[in-house]
């Protein structure tokens, strides 16, 4: 799952960044709304988290943005104000979820993933391949009954293949999709996290190689 959190108020933002890559998100943070149009003019992201006051480009001209190019992205909006009118307005303006500050963190989370479940086709609530299972909501998978301790990044890397079993997908699909703003693009990251991953499930393999540069699981 790929974040954007746009709050001006850098600890907090900082904090919630920190937060949800424990989780396991990839997550980008930016402290106003200029960064932010340009950060989602180049990058897709599942849900954005946004700040309604933002110094730059406001909050709600952010919201406007988004609803009018009907992209698939999730808006969570966040504020100060906890009245019914600034509900309804944020909510008019295209968010499509609202959490007044201050807010507990273990609900974010739950609503940050609840948006992304909208913004993505509906998938299963547990993955399968094989003797392979993998279940995203409880951060758990296992092969054979066998419990796999995965780190953030493996399990990330697991989960998009068993999303799409056959489909090749690259290094750079895969990058964008488990590592944030902070990846350097031209790492070795991806090969050596599933050189590790591909460790941890065993024999006989079950993440194949393509000739092209790709990884999948399962037939084409």
């Amino acid at each position: 799952m790929r974040v954007l959190v746009v709050e001006d108020f850098e600890v907090l933002a900082r904090s919630i960044g920190t937060g949800l890559r424990h989780e396991g998100m990839a997550v980008d943070v930016v402290l106003d709304g200029t960064a932010a149009l340009d950060r989602l003019a180049v990058t897709r992201y599942d849900v954005v988290i946004l700040d309604r006051d933002l110094p730059g480009v406001h909050g709600d001209d952010i919201c406007r943005h988004l609803a009018q190019g009907r992209c698939e992205t999730r808006v969570l909006m966040l504020t100060a104000s906890d009245t019914i009118e600034d509900r309804v307005d944020g909510l008019s303006l295209g968010a499509d979820d609202y959490l007044p500050k201050p807010f507990a963190f273990a609900e974010l989370v739950a609503r940050v993933r609840a948006l992304a479940r909208r913004a993505t086709p509906p998938l299963p609530p547990t993955l399968e391949s094989g003797d392979l299972t993998l279940d995203p909501a409880r951060r758990t998978a296992f092969r054979a009954g066998r419990r796999l301790e995965l780190s953030p990044k493996e399990f990330g890397l697991l989960e998009c293949l068993l999303a799409d079993p056959g489909l090749v997908m690259s290094a750079e699909e895969l990058l964008e999709r488990v590592w944030d703003e902070a990846a350097d693009p031209f790492t070795s990251a991806v090969k050596h996290t599933m050189h590790r991953l591909r460790a941890k499930l065993g024999d006989p393999p079950v993440i194949e190689t393509v000739r092209e540069g790709g990884y999948r699981i399962g037939s084409p």
